[in-house]
């Protein structure tokens, strides 16, 4: 069988060593760390950064992180080949001139004095699918690479895709039921219900495995996001805007079957290699633990073919 990371190098070109862990709560985490290139000592520090526990050798990978409860979770060499997953690159490159060997090189020297600050732990990747609530034709993918706060708040930087090159395209902070609960009415408004894309299978956390995406997905049911789209993509699957153009706007989730353009769930299933109708089947579970939520209903009227979701309905 191939290394891990001999696989990932040879189908990804990766130079430096990444390590992820998904914080699924508080009570687990899932190590998904892998070495790509020989950078031992970048490995190690960076293990440690994370981890506050000693570099294990082996396959120069982390060999499993320790729940709170003291529960450890290993995960294999197939789970770290499924975790290398795939690569959607942006649509569009904005207007410039060609980096130069010196600000590569600029690059290059922060890399190593510098470390990445807040977003060092913005490391849960999620992709789903947003409509901008006031204009509900545009819809886009978003990756998602979230920070959990706390179980109750979570908080993402969105791109138009996975790999190094994509765009910044947006913001969006994720509460609890509870938390959502404490809101002014006045402010309930920007926040999305997030049951029927969980449900539906349009939510992801693709490249880790299959458990530790479900236990991920139970935990933010019944939340709500604030989403704010500041690069838009006007045409679904139709490259996005140049550049970020006019005001930025609020985003919305789908709440029926048939608001969601096939096309953009059909290139997502493609790029990612994954089956949205599969992980449905395989969420069903979780429609026992669906509340009303608040703004279920709210384009409704826009999409009057649209039809019910199991399990997803408006809150009195």
């Amino acid at each position: 069988m191939q290394r891990p990371e001999s696989f990932c190098r040879s189908a990804f070109r990766w130079r430096t060593t990444r390590a992820r862990c998904l914080r699924a709560s508080a009570w687990h985490r899932t190590c998904v760390g892998f070495l790509v290139s020989g950078a031992h000592g970048t490995a190690r520090s960076f293990h440690r950064r994370h981890h506050d526990r000693g570099w294990k050798h082996g396959n120069s990978a982390c060999q499993a992180c320790r729940t709170e409860g003291g529960v450890g979770l290993v995960v294999i060499a197939a789970a770290l080949v499924t975790a290398c997953g795939g690569a959607t690159a942006p649509a569009v490159a904005p207007p410039g001139k060609d980096k130069q060997p010196r600000t590569e090189a600029l690059e290059a020297g922060a890399a190593l004095l510098q470390d990445n600050g807040p977003l060092a732990r913005h490391d849960i990747h999620l992709v789903g699918f947003h409509p901008m609530k006031d204009e509900p034709s545009h819809q886009m993918e978003a990756h998602h690479f979230c920070r959990q706060v706390n179980e109750d708040f979570a908080q993402c930087a969105l791109f138009d895709g996975n790999t190094a090159q994509a765009n910044l395209t947006g913001v969006e902070y994720i509460v609890s039921e509870k938390v959502f609960a404490q809101l002014p009415a006045e402010e309930r408004r920007y926040w999305h219900p997030h049951n029927a894309e969980i449900l539906t299978g349009q939510l992801i956390a693709p490249g880790i495995p299959a458990p530790a995406e479900h236990a991920l997905m139970k935990s933010k049911m019944n939340s709500y996001g604030k989403t704010w789209h500041t690069w838009h993509s006007r045409m679904g699957t139709q490259p996005a805007d140049a550049l970020p153009l006019g005001p930025a706007m609020l985003a919305w989730s789908f709440n029926r079957d048939g608001e969601v353009q096939p096309a953009l769930i059909e290139a997502r299933d493609r790029n990612l290699g994954v089956s949205t109708k599969d992980i449905r089947r395989q969420r069903q579970d979780l429609v026992p633990l669906a509340h009303p939520q608040v703004g279920v209903d709210a384009l409704r009227e826009r999409f009057p073919d649209a039809t019910p979701i199991p399990g997803v309905t408006e809150q009195p």
